[in-house]
């Protein structure tokens, strides 16, 4: 429950803060506030041209660095508004926009999937102003994203490591074997009973009689046999 809160907060809160302009009548001034009801309108690209424009006429205006950034953001061009909002933060004197362009700035991380970068912005957006609900809904769900991915990224490691591990056991697996059989030539015959040594030894003898009586019955057949006369 308490997930799905915070994603519904970052829904919420991840579109950039705007900032707010005094009327004043001065160009850049005229051309900001151009900028702003484009962007209020939802014509996000007239109201980069306006506060372009905005910022031909006075290049270091912090307003409309940061509010060129927001309407860069929502095209969806975060790393393009990233740069506009580390401008605005670095370059504006008012500690509230520092803190809102810090915040858009985690929001851009956060959309591409950045959770540690934006983290970082957050905390340092609470530092200035650490009451920030939104900032802190944002900061919640970023850490929530890391823990996922951190788990994600340990489970993919472990996984790699299991099939690394089962394709050389393949590999080792003909060896293994060839030793295996090489072992079993190597074993001795088992050793004969005494009593299959017995018939085994007369089975023997009888073979080595078998052959003297055939060698001899060869050398008689061979004799030749004198026959003496008498007289």
């Amino acid at each position: 429950m308490r997930v799905m809160f915070i994603i519904i907060c970052w829904m919420i809160m991840s579109a950039p803060v705007q900032a707010q302009l005094p009327f004043l009548y001065l160009p850049e001034r005229v051309e900001t506030r151009e900028g702003n009801k484009q962007y209020k309108d939802g014509k996000f690209a007239d109201a980069e041209a306006a506060y372009k424009k905005a910022l031909d006429k006075k290049n270091n205006m912090p307003e409309a660095q940061f509010n060129l950034g927001n309407a860069i953001y929502e095209q969806k061009r975060y790393d393009t508004a990233m740069a506009q909002f580390r401008i605005a933060a670095q370059t504006n004197p008012d500690t509230t926009v520092k803190v809102k362009a810090l915040h858009n700035l985690g929001n851009c991380y956060m959309q591409q999937e950045k959770w540690k970068e934006a983290i970082d912005c957050y905390k340092q957006s609470l530092k200035m102003l650490p009451g920030d609900t939104n900032t802190k809904y944002n900061l919640a769900y970023a850490n929530e994203k890391l823990r996922e991915q951190q788990k994600q990224n340990q489970q993919n490691k472990n996984d790699q490591q299991q099939q690394q591990k089962q394709q050389e056991q393949k590999q080792n697996e003909p060896k293994q074997q060839d030793q295996k059989e090489q072992q079993q030539k190597q074993q001795p015959q088992p050793k004969l009973s005494k009593e299959e040594a017995e018939k085994l030894m007369q089975a023997l003898q009888n073979e080595e009689q078998k052959t003297n009586q055939k060698m001899q019955q060869k050398q008689v057949k061979a004799v030749k046999v004198k026959i003496e006369k008498d007289w």
